[in-house]
């Protein structure tokens, strides 16, 4: 995780004079180039880290500078502490070391002195803790992993990969890695693995990507009309992608399966409309006849 790694960085450069991007990156399992995005990304959180050239070069905190408790308020500790509290339960491991030492700084918040003025969510169900535990340490092992992946497609593919790192996103978790099958850097939901085992072979770590996931295939793009009295779930279910209208609102959206954009449809009943694609309406008309089949058959089998 960078956050964790960016505070390992910032209490190797408080117990060391001076230290190389060699060993920091050695330290911590990433490349030199990390290491140097890691240490600006530290620079812009306002932790001065001076930069040397040369044979004796490396990195050191700017003289006068302490990083102490008194730089940090209960109250900034404790947004720190309740998103690595959040997390730890999906991850644990470092965190919870990283945790219990920020709880140390300050008891209130191990003992529940603070008020949780900020709540963060991002547990994980027991399916994805039994997945994401051994994920994280098989990226810090530099382990290849081995699963069944599940397409938004539906279509099921058995995968190896070269963990990088884990990424959550509105609520879900994603796995970063190296699929050995589309030879390239590939976003993996969590929910959608199954048959997963860490395998003993290990790899040399890859740079991870500077996208954000999920999908890489091209999806449909769909424009849906809804009623106004289906409002406070289309805009949960749509961020960003409303538009009110006054008498409707529409969503833009997309959807990478024929079937998802039907289930979404339907779920709505008689307060959607598709609008767009022509390809959808006419999927959209077929499931209905066949559902009115159904029903017309069931009915008189009753008879």
């Amino acid at each position: 995780m960078r956050l964790d790694r960016m505070l390992g960085i910032t209490l190797e450069l408080m117990t060391k004079r001076r230290v190389t991007a060699t060993e920091l990156a050695a330290r911590f399992e990433v490349s030199i180039r990390t290491v140097y995005r890691d240490i600006e990304l530290i620079n812009q959180a306002g932790i001065p880290v001076a930069s040397f050239a040369g044979t004796d070069g490396g990195f050191e905190l700017m003289d006068g500078f302490f990083l102490t408790k008194q730089h940090f308020s209960v109250d900034d500790f404790a947004v720190i502490y309740n998103l690595l509290k959040s997390m730890e339960g999906a991850v644990g491991g470092k965190l919870t070391t990283l945790k219990n030492k920020l709880g140390s700084l300050h008891p209130a918040l191990a003992n529940g002195g603070c008020d949780d003025k900020l709540i963060f969510d991002m547990s994980a169900s027991e399916g994805e803790r039994a997945i994401i535990h051994p994920l994280y340490n098989a990226i810090h092992q530099s382990k290849r992993v081995a699963f069944s992946y599940t397409g938004a497609s539906g279509t099921v593919s058995e995968r190896r990969v070269e963990p990088i790192r884990l990424y959550w996103e509105r609520g879900v978790w994603y796995l970063e890695g190296y699929c050995l099958l589309r030879h390239g850097i590939r976003f993996f939901r969590i929910t959608r693995m199954t048959k997963f085992h860490v395998s003993e072979e290990v790899f040399q770590p890859r740079e991870a990507s500077t996208e954000t996931p999920p999908e890489t295939t091209d999806g449909m793009q769909v424009h849906l009309r809804f009623d106004l009295n289906a409002q406070p779930r289309v805009f949960e279910q749509f961020p960003g992608e409303c538009v009110h209208q006054g008498t409707h609102i529409d969503v833009h959206t997309t959807c990478y399966s024929t079937e998802y954009a039907l289930s979404i449809v339907l779920s709505y009943g008689s307060k959607a409309v598709i609008v767009s694609p022509d390809e959808l309406k006419r999927a959209f008309i077929d499931e209905l006849k066949e559902m009115q089949k159904r029903y017309v058959q069931n009915d008189g089998e009753e008879k």
